[in-house]
């Protein structure tokens, strides 16, 4: 029988998968049961505080169709830890972009409070045209 952490982190870990598929099905009234109001979001410089900025990021104009691909997932008590890969339809030009990340969770309670992260969006840019494919040196 599992210990109360063990059923602590595999309940937290389940909470993160289904944050994670929200981007698939953009069910924002979902995220919103997911993810408190006023969470803490760190990652690229950037430093904020409200679930507009998860929102944002699950309806980004411009990009469809996504599927999430959980490559590592480690939880342990109030955190957890997931290494993925988005693949998204560009609708512009209709071709498949992907972009891998990695991002740390901490829950309280059943939702996510804070999490940190980064991911690869210069390679998202760049399969997307937007943004050389070497950065020039100095």
């Amino acid at each position: 029988m599992p210990d109360a952490a063990e059923v602590v982190s595999a309940s937290n870990a389940e909470i993160v998968r289904r944050y994670l598929r929200v981007f698939e099905t953009r069910d924002v009234a979902e995220l919103r049961e997911l993810v408190a109001e006023d969470v803490l979001v760190h990652g690229a410089g950037f430093h904020g505080r409200g679930r507009q900025y998860p929102e944002g990021a699950v309806l980004t104009p411009g990009l469809s169709d996504c599927r999430v691909h959980i490559d590592d997932l480690f939880a342990a008590g109030d955190r957890v830890t997931v290494a993925f890969t988005l693949t998204y339809a560009h609708e512009r030009s209709g071709r498949d972009l992907t972009m891998t990340g990695v991002k740390s969770y901490r829950l309280r309670a059943g939702r996510i409070v804070e999490f940190w992260g980064e991911t690869d969006l210069y390679g998202l840019l760049r399969q997307a045209g937007l943004v050389p494919d070497e950065i020039p040196p100095f």
